[in-house]
């Protein structure tokens, strides 16, 4: 309410309704804007993570916000209260209803005014302030005495403070407290008020304007609430984003650049006829946060074999890179024992089938011997091993097998393939290319064999990478890739 020393001043002009109804309609049209930001939220489709009740506790204090300013507005709009104090008015029957508020979730009984006389310790309380207290008008205003017992034990200090301060000091009152209202309930009040002083500058009555703001401090929680939540989402994330990141380098051959196997003996060193010459590529994903579980290995074997891999299980993080962890170094562990592709495969899916963090993957084992040029291999649902041969590519015709870890018992055939002094052999991973938005979608391998010409003209492995490389290493990918090329040297 205005305090007496307002009404002794030349009367304020109220302000143009032109300009105060312009503000309203502002005020509901960001209302509405903000409904359909907070419905189009809702819509999404994906899981009710942190990130989304963050946005959904922001958009709840913006909406307090914005109904307390149309409520203000609409205050505003109507003007002051009628003459004869605070909660004197008596309605008209007769009388057409008051204008509404600015915004239909503007609630009756937030904002209330009081004006507490020192001189004849009354107090005056207008209507608003009785229902956001909670009490019945017949039981009368409560002075300033009376008050605090209104309030739990641990906020009668602040009030008494704040009380204190503007009588005494003249201070102006803006601070917060709970009540215990009528029905039990309690409630954060917001309280701002000034000291009104008599002709010799004594302090004569106190005013205040109480606010109601339980909802908006409970919505200020939730966003902090929501918010440390996110943040520690994100530290988490970003924590086991550097693990899936470590372990993966860790399991990952360590070389760049061309490998020649087998390595270390005299007749096959040096790229001798049948040997391979080897280059392998990881890509990752457009996201960096999707660390995921593929992967591409090449061991020398005791006899002068090699075994060459490639693979991916489904799912990113540290869960997938361990996954993948633990699945080649079980490939490598009884590949070192002579055990056929076929057979290893099928360990390989037991295995997987058996682990705590169940998955599926996909994989292509395949075991070179250079004295014969023969390779022998099995898959277990993955894309078949390209060969390229005189300018020409195709796909090996793939043996019997499934995804590793759909079934327990699944059996895996074997395939063997002769290879020639200049062969390319390419293994990869699905990752390699983006999805195609076109009609007809080409697979990764029908685009590879289109390289067959600059694969025939290639001197090394590594220069069959970079040709892949400068047609896909740019694309951003949904999915992390691997690609393995080897060659026959001639």
């Amino acid at each position: 309410m205005p305090s007496p020393l307002h009404t002794e001043s030349s009367a304020a002009q109220p302000p143009e309704h032109g300009t105060v109804d312009a503000l309203i309609s502002q005020t509901r049209r960001l209302r509405g804007g903000l409904d359909a930001v907070r419905r189009a939220a809702a819509a999404e489709e994906e899981p009710d993570d942190a990130r989304r009740r963050w946005h959904r506790a922001l958009c709840d204090l913006a909406a307090h916000h914005l109904d307390d300013l149309g409520e203000h507005l609409g205050q505003l709009r109507e003007g002051p209260p009628p003459p004869g104090g605070p909660g004197s008015a008596v309605a008209d029957p007769a009388a057409p209803p008051a204008p509404a508020s600015a915004h239909p979730g503007a609630a009756a009984g937030r904002v209330g005014s009081a004006e507490w006389n020192l001189l004849t310790d009354e107090a005056t309380w207008s209507d608003e302030l009785f229902q956001l207290f909670g009490r019945r008008p017949e039981d009368g205003p409560l002075t300033l005495d009376e008050l605090p017992s209104w309030l739990p034990e641990e906020d009668r200090g602040l009030l008494t403070a704040m009380v204190t301060g503007c009588l005494v000091d003249g201070k102006s009152i803006d601070g917060e407290f709970r009540i215990l209202r009528g029905d039990g309930s309690l409630r954060t009040v917001h309280m701002m008020g000034e000291p009104v002083l008599d002709a010799d500058g004594a302090t004569a009555s106190m005013w205040a304007v109480l606010r109601d703001i339980s909802e908006l401090r409970r919505s200020r929680r939730a966003v902090d609430e929501t918010c440390d939540s996110l943040q520690r989402r994100q530290q988490i994330a970003q924590t086991e984003h550097r693990i899936a990141v470590e372990l993966q380098e860790a399991v990952l051959p360590p070389w760049r650049g061309s490998l020649r196997f087998p390595q270390g003996g005299a007749p096959h060193s040096g790229g001798a006829p049948g040997t391979l010459d080897l280059a392998a590529h990881y890509l990752p994903s457009a996201s960096s946060a999707l660390v995921g579980g593929d992967w591409f290995d090449a061991l020398g074997l005791p006899g002068g074999q090699t075994l060459l891999s490639v693979g991916s299980l489904t799912g990113h993080g540290v869960a997938a890179t361990s996954g993948m962890a633990m699945l080649l170094g079980a490939l490598r562990g009884m590949a070192v024992t002579g055990a056929e592709p076929g057979p290893l495969m099928g360990w390989l899916n037991r295995l997987l089938d058996a682990s705590a963090q169940p998955a599926l993957g996909s994989a292509v084992c395949c075991r070179y011997d250079p004295a014969s040029r023969t390779l022998a291999w099995s898959q277990a649902g993955h894309p078949a091993p390209l060969l390229f041969r005189g300018g020409k590519g195709r796909a090996l015709q793939p043996p019997e097998g499934m995804l590793l870890g759909a079934v327990a018992e699944a059996t895996y055939g074997q395939a063997e393939e002769r290879l020639e002094p200049g062969d390319v052999l390419i293994l990869h991973t699905d990752g390699l290319s983006p999805h195609s938005t076109g009609p007809v979608a080409r697979t990764v391998g029908d685009r590879l064999l289109d390289f067959a010409p600059r694969f025939a003209a290639a001197k090394c492995a590594q220069e069959c990478v970079r040709a892949v490389l400068e047609e896909f290493g740019s694309k951003e990918r949904e999915d992390d890739a691997c690609l393995l090329i080897g060659r026959i040297n001639g």
